[in-house]
């Protein structure tokens, strides 16, 4: 979200952030504000951040209203601005929950009315087709300025892209995948980054390396020839930036996969554990290795977010006229 901010700021279009949540406490949006300035996984922006009132609305002088995930579209529709009404969907928020009173609710604001803009083609077409929503999808990058490959002997390793707490992102899954990968392989060293997993009892020797900062994933890529990205719902970020970095990304079939980026270094599976752990045990069994790294780096070499920044601010003009 904040870098297409920053493609909306250098294009000469002024933002404003409205922070917002249902609690009774105050919002300190200038706390906020400093926190994320200053972490270097953030790009630097100019944008003015507000804790938002719903008996205040936002600035008079508001052109386009963005909401940003469903809780946010309730009062971005019942602000009293004139301004055009947008929604940036990142993913199919409803499936973030069971069933129930959240899954509709969420689901609820995709009949709003608002434009959609998607990250990527599957969610554009599930919200088109089975809500009637204007959509305009933006396409996927990687941050080429982190990743890349710096290594192509010795690649022997597995990464996992770890998050218990999300449960989109499969964790069980992954960690039965891998149980049969260390099973047929005890020695493989596997490497889990994205949350702390020392308070789980995982069936495998492996190396915890918790939530790391962006700049410090690139020396684990490296020493990686595959890794496990699931994701139930829309694409991940990471697949483009494990191949960045040389790494065959084993990702689990489905159209909320293959219908957001091609590419023919992907490695695609059926959801199942076994089906998941061959694909892996395929890739890091490769004679040409090394090789196959380079040729899955180049493959996206000119991939970086400035495309789709440009592509999204190109879209809101559009939308903007009309």
């Amino acid at each position: 979200m904040f870098r297409f901010i920053k493609y909306l700021e250098e294009a000469g279009h002024r933002a404003t952030i409205y922070l917002y949540h249902s609690a009774d406490h105050a919002i300190d949006a200038r706390y906020l504000k400093q926190l994320i300035s200053a972490n270097s996984s953030y790009p630097a922006i100019a944008a003015d951040f507000r804790a938002y009132s719903p008996t205040q609305g936002v600035a008079a002088d508001t052109d386009a209203l963005f909401a940003t995930g469903w809780e946010t579209a309730y009062p971005a529709f019942r602000d009293p601005s004139p301004a055009r009404r947008f929604y940036f969907v990142q993913d199919f928020e409803p499936a973030f929950y069971p069933v129930g009173s959240e899954h509709v609710l969420a689901e609820n604001t995709y009949r709003f009315g608002f434009h959609g803009f998607t990250a990527g083609r599957w969610l554009s077409d599930r919200l088109a087709d089975e809500y009637g929503m204007r959509t305009s999808p933006f396409g996927f990058g990687a941050d080429l300025r982190h990743y890349s490959l710096t290594r192509t002997e010795d690649r022997e390793d597995i990464f996992f892209y770890a998050r218990p707490v999300t449960t989109r992102r499969g964790f069980e899954l992954g960690v039965m995948a891998l149980q049969h990968v260390a099973r047929a392989q005890p020695d493989r060293t596997i490497h889990l980054a994205g949350w702390d997993t020392s308070n789980y009892d995982l069936p495998f020797r492996h190396v915890n390396h918790g939530a790391l900062r962006i700049d410090a994933l690139n020396d684990i890529y490296n020493q990686c020839a595959a890794g496990l990205v699931l994701s139930l719902t829309n694409m991940s970020l990471l697949p483009l930036e494990l191949l960045s970095s040389g790494v065959i990304p084993v990702l689990n079939k489905g159209p909320n996969n293959h219908k957001v980026v091609q590419n023919e270094f992907i490695r695609y599976a059926d959801p199942s554990p076994h089906a998941l752990a061959l694909a892996l045990m395929d890739e890091v069994a490769r004679p040409d290795r090394g090789d196959y790294a380079r040729r899955a780096a180049a493959s996206v070499a000119d991939m970086s977010w400035d495309q789709p920044g440009k592509e999204f601010v190109q879209l809101v003009v559009e939308a903007m006229r009309g």
